[in-house]
């Protein structure tokens, strides 16, 4: 989840200890990735609909660490791959799913209509802003242009959620409609990197169009 190399040099001064405790436990990083992902969707579902924002930010926190740790423990024993690349992914979107779904119902809950649509908005552009990525990398274009990365966008969602429950006015709901406008020029980025790189490769661009599958994915 982090990209920025810094950052998972200092994480990995906590992270690193705690991996070789869980090889050692003979724990696989699919199950770490697993269990993450389903607590971090019980916390999401529980906590945010009954507007319990800070303890339930700090929760999330904490379980989003372990895509840190399934990562770490991956590399120190040499299980990286595509299998788990492709499961890590997948469950990243599960969550965040939960995480902005969670938003919706806590504040469909409090009676505020406005920014629980801010929080549906970040539900289906994030969908959107992934599906984009992998389907452009589907017909050999590399997609990663855009400015409201996953990393960014659960980091503002957590801090903005934990301060808005320590009193904080109006912040949770400003995050939540300035990562809703972010997030949908990211897809607006990503679907105009896609068609331009496209229209500089000819013979690709009219291959797609001419088998064109719109409408044939589920």
């Amino acid at each position: 989840m982090l990209n920025n190399n810094a950052a998972r040099r200092f994480s990995g001064i906590f992270v690193d200890p705690v991996a070789r405790v869980c090889l050692r436990l003979h724990i696989s990083p699919d199950m770490v990735t697993l269990v993450g992902t389903f607590a971090t969707c019980a916390a999401a579902l529980y906590f945010y609909p009954h507007e319990k924002w800070f303890i339930g930010s700090l929760l999330i926190a904490l379980f989003v660490s372990f895509d840190l740790l399934d990562g770490t423990m991956a590399r120190m024993s040499g299980r990286s791959g595509p299998w788990g690349a492709f499961l890590d992914s997948t469950l990243d979107r599960v969550a965040d799913g939960a995480l902005f779904g969670g938003l919706l119902l806590g504040f469909v809950h409090a009676g505020d209509q406005l920014t629980a649509a801010a929080a549906l908005a970040c539900v289906v552009g994030g969908g959107a802003v992934s599906y984009a990525k992998a389907r452009a990398e589907s017909i050999g274009v590399a997609c990663n242009v855009g400015i409201a990365e996953r990393a960014e966008r659960v980091m503002v969602t957590l801090a903005a959620a934990a301060l808005y429950g320590l009193g904080v006015p109006y912040v949770l709901p400003a995050a939540l409609w300035l990562l809703a406008v972010l997030i949908w020029v990211t897809v607006i980025q990503r679907m105009w990197h896609v068609r331009t790189s496209l229209r500089s490769v000819p013979a690709a661009g009219e291959a797609q169009d001419a088998n064109d599958p719109r409408g044939g994915d589920s």
